[in-house]
């Protein structure tokens, strides 16, 4: 699991859920998403390498709709495609015991990055849009 600064600039490792029941795990969720009073939750959404959605994407979903009902923020999908790769590319040379540990945050962190940065980017357009039309007034 990962989380980001108070500017929403910055995405950071936090913590790795070892999976137990579905009720458990999205209370540990919803517990996390309290105590660091998040705006909203990013599920990386696992699609085939096609883009097409299959059955692990799925079941990503039908979790991403139960966490959206414990949750009291909105529930986001990135695509996480080779963000797993990515960061095991980013933690070379580290030899740890929790290495499968620092690679799923790490991974997670990708994901919520890459969605502050989409994030980012649209406020960013719709702000440029905005400017335009209040120039041509």
């Amino acid at each position: 699991m990962a989380g980001c600064d108070p500017t929403g600039l910055i995405a950071h490792g936090l913590t790795t859920l070892v999976r137990s029941s579905l009720s458990t795990d999205l209370e540990a969720i919803r517990r996390l998403v309290r105590e660091r009073r998040a705006e909203v939750v990013v599920v990386g959404l696992p699609k085939n390498m096609d883009g097409k959605l299959g059955p692990q994407a799925r079941r990503t979903q039908y979790f991403g709709d139960r966490l959206a009902e414990v949750v009291e923020v909105p529930v986001h999908y990135v695509d996480e495609r080779l963000t797993t790769v990515q960061a095991e590319r980013s933690l070379m040379g580290v030899r740890a015991p929790r290495r499968r540990e620092l690679i799923d945050q790490q991974a997670a962190a990708i994901i919520l990055q890459q969605w502050l940065d989409i994030r980012r980017w649209q406020h960013s357009s719709i702000q440029e849009a905005s400017d335009e039309r209040n120039l041509d007034s």
